[in-house]
């Protein structure tokens, strides 16, 4: 598979965290991804930190749907009470790409059996890509690794390139 994108592809990066979105804990998953991002020629448009709230998270997908191709969130995937991003993300999405979170945990449960405890979900808002991460950087980053390569196709084929080689 391409190690990068044909043309630069707009993302975004949404990180979910109370403390983080408080100022009472410097985020380290949203710049870790927007690193890997970077590094593969996604063209970085916007950074955002929301609270766990599923309305401000709704909220904030919509916004960055609206500037980038692809919109990657980090945080509020787990079981806790407060973790709603999946909830938010299908809220937002027309369709889920049920294979892209299970290639993540798949990935995961190489290295640690509590990936099988990620709620995270992959879906689509108009052209655009919604793909949840993680909270801890080392986990947002090795998931977003175990499935970047798919990203382009996914995204010619939302931009209407349907064409099978």
């Amino acid at each position: 598979m391409s190690s990068s994108i044909p043309e630069r592809v707009t993302a975004a990066v949404l990180t979910v965290s109370d403390s983080s979105a408080r100022g009472e804990r410097a985020d380290l998953s949203g710049p870790a991804v927007v690193e890997v991002l970077s590094r593969r020629k996604f063209s970085i448009v916007a950074t955002k930190i929301v609270a766990d709230d599923q309305t401000a998270i709704r909220k904030a997908l919509i916004q960055l749907a609206r500037k980038a191709r692809l919109v990657v969130t980090t945080g509020g995937t787990g079981i806790a009470l407060r973790d709603v991003t999946p909830e938010a993300t299908r809220a937002v999405c027309k369709r889920l790409l049920e294979g892209v979170p299970e290639r993540m945990r798949l990935a995961g449960a190489t290295k640690t059996p509590f990936s099988a405890l990620s709620r995270a979900v992959c879906g689509v808002r108009g052209k655009s890509v919604i793909l949840n991460l993680p909270g801890s950087p080392q986990g947002a980053v090795e998931s977003l690794e175990a499935v970047i390569d798919l990203l382009p196709h996914a995204l010619q084929l939302l931009g209407g390139n349907t064409k099978h080689a």
